[in-house]
């Protein structure tokens, strides 16, 4: 069944099919109107934003912590160390101008091993899709957070035809 709602038009009660919200009387002022929402939408967007980045992200002490390393000196050094390690190539499907840099056993699963080196390697964003969804599969890591008790896998090649055989 449709929905209806009044004209926005002030002192008109006319009812209007959603999604439209001016009867065919005031039906001119749709598009002024639209985009005042558009407009609206565009510079309130902070406010969203910053409820995904400081409730949905941060939603425990470790996941917080995990973000803000994100931004710290150290990783900006060790990333940009990464990526002309491996010449900004993807490791995983050798795709060049790839700017991820990934963590080969995920930093929730062995924090320790978040500031080493050699559990980093350059990844593009298809493969860190594929990644992340088999990390979730075997480590148990993700929005979940059941952790199995599993090796470590640190080999990219490995990981890489897991990943494959996964799918």
């Amino acid at each position: 069944m449709p929905k209806f709602r009044r004209c926005r038009q002030p002192n008109c009660h006319a009812m209007v099919q959603c999604p439209d919200h001016y009867c065919k009387q005031h039906f001119e002022h749709e598009a002024e109107y639209l985009a005042s929402r558009q407009r609206w939408a565009r510079s309130h967007f902070g406010r969203y934003q910053h409820k995904y980045n400081h409730v949905t992200r941060n939603r425990n002490a470790s996941k917080s912590d995990q973000y803000k390393f994100y931004h710290t000196k150290t990783w900006s050094t060790l990333r940009q160390q990464v990526l002309n390690r491996d010449h900004f190539v993807c490791q995983y499907c050798g795709r060049p101008n790839s700017k991820t840099v990934d963590h080969i056993v995920p930093v929730e699963y062995n924090p320790a091993r978040k500031t080493d080196i050699n559990n980093l390697a350059v990844i593009c964003a298809q493969c860190h899709r594929q990644k992340t969804d088999w990390e979730q599969s075997h480590y148990g890591t993700g929005q979940g957070h059941n952790l199995k008790h599993v090796t470590e896998i640190t080999s990219v090649s490995e990981i890489k035809r897991l990943m494959s055989s996964a799918d």
